[in-house]
């Protein structure tokens, strides 16, 4: 944690950064406001692949899904999974939880179109979608343009939380409890610094990534 002219610094620094992205951080944000609804099956499923798997090996799993019609035509999508050219860990667990996904798919539109608070949606996600949890909930709303400053805590944000101060250590876990309480700190710093919270989870995943990616 820094303190003094350290910590201003870095936030000197941050903003500095965030003026320099901030175009091209607006434009993906319009990108995903403008994922068409047919594509949001597909959005859903990267969001299940992700975890423990690189976000590249999920991308090309996903278009291989769509090659493949899975969502249209279904199918295992488990040897899909196991491709060595997007391996996804936990490949059974996950084609299950596809699967699962598909099938109930229709509930989830109905969910997402009903104007309940972004809040409001996630919690039903995490309770009704296998193999989401909070941050991959927050991922899809996020990847579709529905998650309306609702943070994606995952291990980028939480370092860049504690660097600037707003949390003591990065958890090794995250209860729903923890998840909502860091959340509310990340807001508090968004609002600290004036950067909108969309704007400011893009702006910590590509600095430390390199990429302003979904």
């Amino acid at each position: 944690m820094m303190k003094g002219s350290a910590q201003k610094s870095e936030l000197e620094t941050l903003k500095r950064l965030y003026r320099k992205k901030r175009s091209a951080i607006r434009e993906r944000l319009s990108e995903f406001s403008s994922v068409p609804t047919s594509e949001y099956f597909y959005e859903l499923a990267y969001c299940l692949l992700t975890p423990q798997s690189s976000a590249v090996h999920a991308d090309r799993a996903v278009e291989t899904l769509r090659s493949h019609l899975f969502s249209e035509q279904g199918g295992n999508p488990e040897q899909l999974l196991r491709n060595p050219a997007h391996y996804i860990r936990f490949h059974r667990t996950k084609a299950r939880h596809l699967l699962l996904a598909r099938a109930g798919f229709p509930a989830v539109l109905q969910a997402l179109s009903n104007g309940r608070p972004a809040g409001e949606v996630r919690e039903w996600l995490v309770k009704n979608v296998k193999g989401l949890g909070y941050k991959e909930a927050t991922h899809f709303l996020r990847n579709i343009g529905k998650n309306n400053g609702l943070a994606i805590l995952d291990r980028h944000i939480l370092r860049n939380l504690k660097r600037y101060g707003s949390i003591r250590s990065v958890p090794k876990a995250l209860t729903r409890r923890k998840y909502l309480a860091i959340e509310q700190r990340f807001k508090a710093f968004s609002q600290q610094i004036g950067i909108p919270p969309d704007e400011l989870d893009l702006l910590f995943w590509s600095t430390e990534t390199g990429e302003i990616r979904k």
